[in-house]
C-alpha cells in the first residue's frame, strides 16, 4: 500500500467536512466532494469558519490556517476520488447509500485505496462486502466535531487485512487522534456504550427522574464526562440517535437500547437539537 499523502472526503456535512478540516490541518492533501456544487461549497466555508475562529482564539496561527485551507480542493463529481491514497466516507447512515459508494469507489480508486467508512454503528463488514478487494474497506469513526475531539475508532470487517488496519491507524495517529480499535460488532465499543447512556438519560428525564441539566451536570461533574449524554444528543442530532438505537435495539435486541416514547416524540415534532435550533435545550438555529 501507497504512503497516505492524499485523502478523499466523501460528504461534505458536519462529520466529512470537519474530517477533511484535520486531515489538511496535518498535512494532507484533500479532496472534499458531495452531490451538489453548493453543499460541498457550504462545507469549504464551514471549514473557514472554524480556522478563522481557531485564530481569532490564537490557536491556530493566520499561516497554518492559509496552509489547511490550501490542501483542499472540493470536488462535486466523484471521479474526483480517483488517485487518493485514503477515501473516508462520511454519508448519511443508510447502508444502501454507503453500499452504492462502495461499489462505485471500487471501480473509479486503484485496487491499493483504503476505503474508509464513518459509520458509528452500521455493519463494516455489510459495506465491505459491496467492495472489490474487500480487505481494504475499514471503519474510521470520527467524533462530532472532529476537529476537536481526539478519538478515533478504528473498526475492522470481518474482511479487512491486518495491512489496512495498520494504515488507518498510521493516517489516524498522523492526523492527532488517540486510536483504540475494535472489531464489527452492531455500535462497535463506542457508540453502544454512549447510545445505552444516551437512551437511559432519556428515560430518567421521560419519567421525571430528573431535569435535563441535571442529569447532564452530574455526568460532567461526578464522572468527569466533557459534556452530558442529553447535552451531546443534541449535538449530534436526536434522529441520527434515534436511527442508530433502533438499529443497535434490532440488532442485539436488547432492552437498554429500545429508544424511550420521549425521544421519537421529539424527533416527530422536529426538535432534532442544535441543528434544528431545539433539542433538550434551545439554541441559535444554524
Amino acid at each position: 500500500m501507497h504512503a497516505i499523502e492524499r485523502i478523499a472526503v466523501i460528504g461534505a456535512g458536519t462529520m466529512g467536512h470537519g474530517i477533511a478540516q484535520v486531515a489538511a490541518e496535518h498535512g494532507f492533501s484533500v479532496v472534499l466532494y458531495d452531490v451538489k456544487e453548493d453543499l460541498v461549497r457550504a462545507g469549504l466555508g464551514k471549514i473557514r469558519e472554524s480556522l478563522d475562529h481557531g485564530v481569532r482564539k490564537g490557536r491556530v496561527t493566520p499561516e497554518s490556517r492559509d496552509r489547511a485551507l490550501s490542501k483542499i480542493v472540493v470536488a462535486w463529481d466523484l471521479s474526483s476520488a480517483n488517485g487518493a491514497h485514503l477515501v473516508i466516507e462520511a454519508a448519511p447512515e443508510d447502508i444502501d447509500i454507503k453500499q452504492r459508494l462502495f461499489r462505485e469507489l471500487s471501480r473509479i480508486c486503484g485496487p491499493e485505496t483504503i476505503l474508509a467508512s464513518n459509520t458509528s454503528s452500521l455493519s463494516l463488514t455489510d459495506i465491505a462486502s459491496a467492495a472489490q478487494n474487500p480487505g481494504r474497506v475499514v471503519g474510521m469513526h470520527f467524533f462530532n466535531p472532529p476537529p476537536k475531539m481526539k478519538l478515533l475508532e478504528i473498526v475492522r470487517a470481518y474482511q479487512t487485512s491486518d495491512a489496512t488496519m495498520q494504515a488507518a491507524r498510521a493516517a489516524g495517529e498522523k492526523m492527532g487522534k488517540e486510536v483504540v480499535e475494535s472489531r464489527d460488532s452492531p455500535g462497535f465499543a463506542s457508540s453502544r456504550l454512549g447510545i445505552c447512556l444516551a437512551m437511559e438519560a432519556i428515560r430518567m428525564l421521560e419519567e421525571g427522574v430528573a431535569k435535563a441539566e441535571d442529569i447532564d451536570r452530574a455526568m460532567r461533574l461526578g464522572y468527569g464526562h466533557p459534556m452530558g449524554p442529553l447535552e451531546t444528543t443534541d449535538l449530534v442530532g436526536l434522529d441520527i440517535r434515534l436511527a442508530i438505537a433502533e438499529y443497535l435495539h434490532r440488532e442485539l435486541g436488547a432492552p437498554q437500547f429500545r429508544p424511550p416514547l420521549l425521544l421519537k416524540h421529539m424527533v416527530r415534532a422536529g426538535k432534532l437539537g442544535k441543528k434544528s435550533g431545539e433539542g433538550f435545550y434551545k439554541y441559535e438555529k444554524e
